[in-house]
């Protein structure tokens, strides 16, 4: 079965077991598979069960009974080609409102007959046309009937035009509208971005269409299998430019391909531009004329040849289009978004300084821009039919955005991080009930709050994780010849995820040698079409292997059963089995005690016997094994005694990550004394550590995850009171306080240093990093700072920092969410944070539902809760607030709820024995 579940032994019984353990899986979900599919037979359209998943609840009861009610367009009217014009003025109007005003004519073909036109249309004023929002002329012989009456559906965000007769099935015609639009600052659609350079303020006028915008900048069919060809026209003003999907001539730009809504581009500017040529493409870096002349697009244009080179070889496809333009924009909601041909990006997403960024800002502009150029091809070439299969757009490129990562920085070993970044942090979301399948029925997600609820960490981190799995089995080189293959075959069209695993299988079945006991379809569909993932326990007394479904509260109702396979395997003396050592499998791994103290004690002897990324996966899977009560939660916290002599990076960063779950369970209680103890004896040997190596802390690690361990070991020390560590941070804030000019802290240490500095410090501090961030014009620096201060343990400096986020002209609107976050992340910001929610939550959900960072504000807010007080407060904001909503942010709200109960649960049977174990480990 290739090298999808590995388990290997020092004494080399590791492939015995492999063949096992897979065919185990494989049974088990087989028969999870059918007994779920059987449950529906006779559904339509049903292809499996969502077992325990929580379908999104609707604040009122809504059943369609005419055409514009239903949110999915009628099929009688496919699009052709669009010719669409816009003017955004950069100035206000009489009324201080910012507009655009435009005209479209799309052609369009009628291919079942109807009197309907159903189009998109949201928060637009239509000029008329004797009465009507639209003129309607034909493009062939047919007959052109008459327009009877059009209207606006608020709900279903429609333009309706009735016909007085039906339209001809296979016939053209042309459906033309002027309309005005507001180009507000909500960051939806087509709106404007403001900043101040050399104290002028400055508007962008920019879009942002995923997943439902482009229906609020011209009428359109606003669903991603209504693809069309788009002729644009931008009018604008002389000393600023137009840009667009395709190549600007004057206003007008080359016609695009056919290719969806969501991922058009609409921007007027003045910004500057750096360009290199590679390959008759041409591509630019478009930023603030500053932030260009100051050489922070630089390193964006040096990777994203690169990385489009490697590209085209991997997909073996050339790249479709003319040029590839990138810009960083200073209000963008998202992370960055893959218009096709325009890709726009949050400024700390694409700039990097060379003197003052730090290395996680350089890999986060490296991947960010690995991610986007991915779905240059897979998802805007290719693309998926429907949202409901968005994990296949969101995870593929949240999967190969580490190749071309690695491709660009092969110093780097970031493939690596994929275990930390996506893998783990997906199992804590997967493991609940509440979770999802990857790919959701088609009505399940329908309303435009459904869709964006889509863009979770399901979608982009477990749809990393399974298709790391598929092509580690099928072998990369398969894999890479299967893309190739279904990108060829769908390009300029749509697809369903049971298309790629067609041409997948085609790969396998044609490449000699490799062989898997099962269809790619059978494998696959187990692990995309229910949620959650299974616990594979090995006995190494009886050579039994088994698997569950893993869930963190086992009370939970499980969607898989309990096979058991056992084979001639028995270790004794010193002998050890690891189980999934690429932790290619998406599955955790469980021991009998015996093997589980033997790895332990390899820990302790010997840790560098198991690979960086295999320390981390025992030390993650035994802390969510003893949340789960499936092993004892001292089990767990023994695989962090052995830290004293780690140095690497991702198994320290796993083992924080795991007793972060500790500090925001204890930090309001006893316990938190004896666990700070126990991480200050942890984390000294690794403080002396860096001390040393980097002379003092005057030199730079030379390794890219030892500059990260370093910001870890300064982070945690001043944390737990490492002699030196307070007077370290402190010294180093003073000294920039007296001098704002020269920053003494690099790059790197800057987060942790100011955070801690206005943690230790009081209003002057505060007040000095809120001076530093207006003043700053680093995008990434502005970031640090705004973080940093919500470290603060003053109450009414977190309060009145709470109140700046609603003030955009304090925090912009895209950093509100975040924002409220980081204050929240705080001890002493918590109540605060959720008070100032609960408070203000028609306002907030108004301000910022169809965020798809949302959802994050939920969980954010509430990490902390563990108490029956808070669960209750938690239920009744879920009851006070039904009539309002809570948008992407419903499955959050019910996740919440279930953490917090589990939260309770846990506390309630550990606490006394986890306050015993720190308390005796760390004298």
């Amino acid at each position: 079965m290739g090298k999808v579940y590995y388990v290997s032994k020092n004494m080399g019984l590791g492939m015995l077991i492999l063949a096992v353990t897979a065919l185990a899986i494989i049974i088990a979900l087989s028969i999870a598979y059918d007994k779920e599919r059987a449950k529906n037979q006779g559904k339509p359209g049903d292809e499996a069960s969502e077992g325990t998943t929580m379908p999104t609840p609707s604040t009122t009861p809504f059943t369609p009974k005419e055409p514009w009610d239903r949110y999915r367009l009628p099929d009688s009217i496919i699009p052709i080609a669009y010719n669409v014009t816009l003017w955004p003025r950069l100035e206000p109007n009489t009324d201080g409102l910012y507009v655009f005003t435009g005209q479209s004519a799309v052609v369009f073909k009628c291919v079942k007959e109807t009197d309907l036109i159903i189009i998109h249309a949201r928060k637009l004023n239509f000029t008329t046309f004797l009465g009507h929002h639209v003129k309607l002329s034909g493009l062939g012989d047919a007959t052109v009937p008459a327009i009877q009456k059009t209207w606006l559906v608020e709900k279903t965000e429609y333009l309706v035009i009735q016909l007085s007769s039906r339209l001809t099935m296979g016939a053209p015609y042309l459906l033309h509208s002027e309309f005005l639009g507001e180009l507000a600052d909500d960051l939806e659609g087509f709106y404007r971005s403001e900043y101040t350079e050399d104290g002028v303020k400055k508007v962008v006028a920019t879009s942002q269409m995923q997943a439902t915008y482009a229906r609020k900048t011209f009428p359109c069919f606003d669903e991603p299998a209504m693809k069309a060809v788009f002729n644009v026209t931008i009018i604008h003003k002389p000393g600023t430019v137009a840009l667009s999907n395709g190549k600007e001539n004057v206003t007008t730009f080359e016609p695009t391909e056919r290719m969806s809504t969501y991922v058009l581009a609409f921007i007027v500017t003045d910004f500057g531009y750096i360009q290199s040529n590679q390959n008759n493409l041409m591509i630019r870096i478009w930023a603030k004329r500053n932030a260009i002349a100051d050489r922070q697009g630089d390193y964006a244009l040096n990777v994203t040849g690169p990385i489009l080179q490697f590209y085209e070889q991997y997909y073996n496809t050339t790249y479709p289009l003319s040029k590839s333009d990138q810009i960083a924009l200073p209000d963008f909601n998202a992370g960055a978004m893959e218009n096709w041909g325009l890709v726009t990006y949050r400024e700390t997403a694409l700039l990097f300084d060379p003197m003052l960024s730090s290395t996680g800002n350089k890999e986060r502009v490296t991947t960010v821009i690995s991610h986007e150029l991915a779905h240059m091809w897979f998802g805007n070439l290719v693309t998926l039919r429907w949202w409901n299969d968005l994990w296949l757009n969101e995870g593929f490129a949240s999967y190969v955005e580490y190749l071309g990562a690695d491709y660009a920085e092969p110093s780097w070993n970031i493939k690596d991080h994929i275990i930390l970044y996506d893998v783990q942090k997906v199992f804590a979301v997967d493991a609940l009930a509440s979770s999802h399948p990857l790919s959701r029925q088609e009505e399940e997600v329908n309303d435009p709050a459904q869709i964006s609820e889509m863009f979770n960490t399901i979608s982009y981190s477990k749809g990393a994780a399974v298709l790391r799995m598929l092509s580690e089995f099928l072998t990369e080189p398969v894999f890479a010849r299967g893309l190739s293959s279904y990108l060829n075959t769908f390009a300029f069209s749509n697809t369903v995820y049971t298309d790629l695993w067609d041409h997948l299988q085609q790969a396998v079945e044609h490449t000699p040698g490799i062989h898997i006991p099962h269809s790619v379809h059978d494998i696959m569909n187990r692990w995309t079409l229910q949620m959650g993932f299974p616990v594979v326990t090995i006995d190494t007394r009886t050579g039994s292997i088994s698997q569950k479904h893993f869930l963190l509260d086992p009370d939970s109702e499980s969607v898989l059963p309990y096979p058991v396979s056992s084979i001639p395997i028995r270790v004794s003396g010193e002998d050890w089995v690891l189980a999934n050592t690429n932790v290619s499998g998406y599955f955790r791994v469980n021991y009998d005690l015996g093997n589980w103290d033997r790895l332990l004690s390899l820990l302790n002897t010997d840790h560098q016997a198991l690979s960086v990324i295999n320390r981390a996966q025992v030390i993650d899977d035994a802390f969510n094994l003893a949340r789960a009560t499936i092993i004892s939660t001292t089990l767990a916290l023994r695989t962090t005694k052995y830290l004293s002599k780690e140095r690497n990076y991702i198994p320290w960063e796993s083992a924080l990550r795991n007793l972060d779950y500790y500090i925001l369970m204890f930090d309001r209680t006893e316990v938190y004394g004896a666990l700070q103890a126990y991480l200050k004896k942890q984390i000294q040997p690794l403080f002396d550590h860096f001390k040393i190596l980097t002379a003092n802390w005057t030199k730079v690690p030379e390794g890219h995850t030892d500059q990260y361990n370093e910001i870890n070991a300064i982070g945690i020390a001043c944390s737990v009171g490492v002699e030196g560590c307070r007077e370290l941070i402190n010294s180093w804030y003073r000294q920039w306080m007296e001098n704002p000019g020269q920053n003494p802290i690099h790059p790197n240490l800057k987060s942790t240093v100011y955070c801690n500095a206005i943690a230790f410090g009081g209003v002057q501090e505060w007040d000095f990093a809120w001076r530093m961030f207006k003043n700053t014009t680093l995008a990434s620096e502005a970031s640090r700072l705004r973080s940093a201060m919500a470290c603060t343990k003053a109450p009414w400096l977190l309060n009145r920092y709470l109140d700046y986020t609603l003030d955009p002209t304090k925090i912009r609107k895209q950093d509100t969410t975040s924002t409220i976050q980081y204050i929240a992340r705080n001890v002493v910001g918590m109540p605060l944070a959720w008070n100032f929610v609960r408070a203000r939550w028609s306002y907030i959900f108004e301000f910022g539902k169809g965020s798809f960072s949302f959802a994050n504000l939920v969980n954010g807010i509430t990490k902390r809760f563990s108490s029956e007080f808070e669960l209750q407060e938690l239920k009744k904001f879920k009851e006070d607030n039904f009539h309002v909503g809570f948008g992407s942010a419903t499955m959050a709200l019910e996740q919440a709820i279930e953490k917090t109960t589990a939260n309770i649960k846990w506390l309630t049977e550990n606490k006394a024995e986890v306050l015993k174990w720190f308390t005796e480990e760390s004298t």
